[in-house]
């Protein structure tokens, strides 16, 4: 029982989440109504009295009171931020700082017209946008609305009232809400203000109520108003049943509230796409389902003219905001198409507009098409299709969205003819025609028309249907005015031949269609091929990235072969900000780079933030957080509304953020290798000191206090004892400190030399006095060329390598020692070898571990040493860009060689100077 009321963990986790990104967003109040005057902006104001009363911080950022004393009278003793100003077209205009609001950080702000367009030049293009920034900030915003300003209702409002709305607010706004607060007032009570002048000046509420403002108007806004506030209240219902039932545990709650499918809208190339899709979203609202629009491009609407492809993004891009997700397909089969999709998405609902008689000669022409909605029907019969009515509105792109691309004004405007491909067209009829003449008395004329079909389906192979269907004219009437008897006329002395012009003719149409369907797919599948290869071309070669260097470069490669134009990767350093480039492009502005950034969102080209800018940028969003911002200008601005390349240019950006979040970890991963190394050598040189150093330290302590017993004869053999013991413990910490220097000037990049031009043999003949004490009664023997050059080096620290070598011949070798050194082109060679036993056996083959740190020639051995004499012969040799080796000599005994690159020494005079 208790297993079975047990919380769901995942369903605490994410409730637990959500409430903490709730916390840190600030709450968004709105206060609705069915039209203007219903007294919205005096219901917040007087709210706002009532907690400045009660000690809250409240802020008004832009109240609009148009002329209205009663809600001017509420604006006494309430803080106001100046508004900014802006120049636009020689005109000032005062808009809503949200920069300085942003710095004020009150505990509520009240924004006022929601649905606002801002002037050109803001931040963001709506007002709506401006309040999402402060939310994101943590500030409680308060704001006004209207039912009309609602995206998914304006076409319904506009053809109640016959006045269409031009600013509007994604529903989504409204939904994601805290509060909302209705304001009602019966049509009655409204009229009798507008009489009143209480909502417009006398003129203005004249007109009004000859329009907007009928009886009929207010009651079926007021109603909008009222059921669109009832499903808000629903949601919050639906919302609080879902929490309960997660805190329950047994998750059947969850169970009562899940609906059974999702919704698709199908955007077709009418002007009334854009009600299909409002409707869609309301429909999808009201079920509290997901939804999807999408186009599906065939051969024939691949030829539209620019300005309705680009009526066709419009619409596309308000299904992204009223929170559809947008595809593009492309198929020569519409219905088939939409029902595969339905079915890969698993939608159980289809909204399509509903289509318009044909007029004219296309109403004969189309007699027998089957309509869409018939079509769907026979391909997906479980699926229920929803015929939208036309409405009287069209989406269109704004200049500003696409700043830089072509976007025409006349919606009707055809595409381009390619006049070159009908010349080629008749040229290769021209061609075949000429190649035949001599032909027709050797071929069949049945022959002869395979060759011109052969001409027919090059040319719609090459240049497309229109071309093909020209050259399929031409040729017949070729074939009927050379080769046809009577020839040199059109006239025919067989009537069969007639029935061979027409199915020449038809089978020319018939083949270039099928070609030009067929050039249509491969374009098509070039074009998904083109997608998927640079995306595993990018993957592949970010796979073997180890910087982000590497990175950035493939990255921007990567984006500028896709898109054309110039891009940017921008990371950020170690104190998580974005580096900007020394030498910026033109038209890059770091600022909305650093927008885009600290955001986490889109900004710039085609983007509602700041969408007159040129260059676009998306933020580099990995698992864990932002790692740069990618910044690009397109060569042609209109993909970035293509779903499909959308969505590559947010798998590329992702691609590079989880390449950028990989390296990074792989170098927290070398620093935690690094540590461990640390911790490793550490430990290793503990152990070393508290064998190494503790045993002459005992020596001494006893020796010292021998001196007290000893008779005065015996003081001169402790005295020496004593010495040889400290010159042990000198050696022993002088390594330790030269190693730690060492390895501290490697780590800050490199060991500072003072280099000179010294004498080898003084070196030697210095190193060999220096090792004295410790060679002791050890032979050591030179074995110098007599011509030995000057060579540039660190006197001090070569010395210390021979004086190590020479001690650890003694250590572990026999006399006799020889030092060597001879001149090789371009090098110094020095050797330092005994007559001993050679290498342990166990390094054959891995000398270079006897330089490793802590490393001893004998793992158990009575001889004194912490293995770092031979560690910094390394570190002074690899500082000098030498090497140094060690081996078996020919002859017994070990040998270690040392080489380091040398220069020719200057002229004698050089030398003085």
């Amino acid at each position: 029982m208790n297993e079975v009321l047990r919380p769901d963990p995942d369903a605490l986790l994410a409730q637990l989440r959500s409430d903490e990104a709730r916390a840190q967003r600030g709450k968004l109040r709105i206060y609705f109504g069915a039209s203007a005057g219903v007294g919205k902006t005096w219901a917040m104001l007087s709210a706002a009295q009532r907690e400045r009363a009660a000690g809250r911080d409240v802020l008004i950022g832009v109240v609009e009171t148009h002329g209205r004393s009663e809600t001017a009278a509420l604006l006494a003793g309430l803080e106001a931020l100046p508004l900014r100003e802006l120049d636009h077209r020689g005109r000032t205009l005062a808009e809503f700082d949200l920069d300085a609001a942003l710095a004020r950080k009150p505990a509520v702000l009240l924004v006022d017209e929601l649905a606002h367009t801002n002037a050109p030049g803001s931040r963001h293009a709506k007002r709506w946008q401006d309040v999402q920034e402060l939310l994101a900030a943590g500030i409680e915003v308060w704001s006004a609305l209207n039912v009309q300003h609602l995206e998914s209702l304006n076409g319904t409002v506009g053809a109640i009232t016959g006045v269409r709305v031009h600013e509007t607010v994604p529903d989504t706004v409204l939904d994601e809400a805290d509060e909302v607060v209705l304001v009602d007032v019966t049509p009655d009570e409204l009229t009798a203000r507008l009489a009143a002048g209480k909502v417009y000046l006398p003129q203005q509420a004249e007109r009004a109520a000859q329009n907007f403002f009928r009886k009929g108007n207010l009651i079926a806004l007021r109603e909008i108003a009222l059921r669109r506030t009832a499903e808000h209240v629903e949601d919050d219902v639906r919302g609080w049943r879902v929490e309960q039932s997660g805190a329950g545990g047994n998750g059947r709650g969850l169970q009562a509230w899940n609906t059974s499918g999702a919704i698709l809208a199908c955007v077709g190339p009418h002007e009334g796409a854009a009600q299909t899709v409002r409707t869609a979203a309301r429909l999808a609202g009201q079920l509290n389902v997901r939804w999807h629009a999408v186009y599906v491009e065939t051969p024939r609407l691949q030829r539209l003219a620019a300005a309705e492809r680009d009526r066709i993004l419009a619409v596309l891009k308000l299904a992204e905001e009223l929170g559809a997700a947008t595809a593009v397909l492309t198929g020569s089969d519409v219905a088939e198409q939409l029902a595969e999709q339905a079915r890969r998405l698993n939608c159980a609902t289809l909204v399509l507009g509903r289509s318009q008689p044909e007029t004219g000669w296309r109403r004969w022409w189309r007699a027998g098409a089957q309509p869409l909605s018939r079509a769907l029907a026979q391909r997906a019969p479980t699926l229920d299709i929803m015929e939208v009515a036309p409405a009287d509105s069209s989406r269109r792109l704004s200049r500003a969205s696409l700043q830089g691309a072509r976007i025409d004004s006349d919606d009707h405007e055809k595409a381009p003819i390619h006049w070159p491909a009908y010349a080629w067209a008749t040229a290769t009829s021209v061609a075949l025609t000429l190649v035949c003449t001599p032909l027709a008395s050797v071929l069949e004329l049945s022959n002869i028309v395979m060759l011109f079909l052969l001409g027919v389906v090059g040319v719609a192979l090459r240049f497309g249907r229109g071309p093909s269907a020209l050259a399929a004219l031409l040729n017949v009437a070729a074939f009927d005015y050379f080769f046809v008897p009577p020839r040199l006329s059109f006239a025919v002395s067989d009537v069969q031949y007639v029935l061979t012009f027409a199915i020449m003719l038809g089978v020319g149409l018939l083949v270039g269609q099928l070609t030009a369907g067929l050039r249509f797919a491969a374009g098509v599948s070039t074009s998904r091929e083109r997608r998927a290869r640079s995306l595993f071309e990018l993957t592949r070669e970010l796979s073997a990235a180890l910087e982000a260097s590497q990175v950035v470069t493939l990255g921007t490669a990567a984006v500028r072969g896709h898109f054309g134009g110039d891009a940017l990767v921008l990371v950020t350093d170690a104190a998580d900000q974005l580096v900007m480039p020394a030498d910026a492009p033109d038209g890059f502005d770091p600022q909305v780079a650093d927008w885009a950034f600290r955001h986490g969102q889109s900004a710039g080209l085609a983007t509602a933030t700041l969408a007159a800018q040129p260059w676009h940028y998306v933020p580099l969003q990995a698992p864990m957080r932002v790692r740069g911002v990618l910044a690009l200008s397109p060569a042609q601005p209109r993909w970035l509304l293509i779903p499909e390349q959308a969505q590559q240019l947010d798998t590329l950006a992702r691609q590079i953020a989880i390449a950028l979040e990989r390296v990074h970890y792989v170098e927290v991963a070398q620093q935690a290798v690094v540590e461990m190394e640390s911790e490793r050598l550490r430990n290793a040189l503990l152990g070393a000191i508290s064998h190494d150093v503790r045993t002459p330290l005992t020596a001494l302590i006893a020796l010292a206090e021998s001196l007290q017993t000893l008779p005065p004869e015996e003081h001169a053999n402790a005295a020496r004892a004593i010495v040889a013991q400290a010159h042990e413990l000198h050696a022993l910490v002088s390594n330790l400190l030269d190693m730690a220097r060492l390895e501290s000037g490697i780590a800050g990049g490199a060991v500072n030399l003072r280099r000179d031009w010294q004498s080898v043999e003084e070196v030697v003949g210095s190193a060999i006095r220096a090792a004295r004490t410790s060679l002791g009664s050890t032979v050591v023997q030179t074995a110098l060329d007599p011509e030995l050059p000057l060579v540039e080096f660190d006197a001090v620290l070569i010395e210390r390598v021979l004086v190590n070598l020479l001690e650890n011949a003694t250590k572990y070798g026999a006399p006799p020692i020889v030092v060597g050194a001879r001149a090789e082109p371009g090098a110094l060679v020095l050797t330092v070898r005994d007559h001993g036993p050679g290498l342990p056996a166990a390094l054959l083959g891995h000398e270079q571990k006897l330089f490793d740190k802590f490393t001893r020639g004998e793992a158990e051995s009575a001889t004194p040493g912490v293995g770092l004499g031979l560690a910094i012969c390394k570190a002074v040799v690899s500082a000098h860009c030498g090497e140094i080796t060690a081996e078996n000599a020919r002859d017994g005994g070990a040998e270690f060689t040392v080489t380091l690159p040398r220069r020719e020494p200057p002229e004698p005079a050089e030398a003085q100077i």
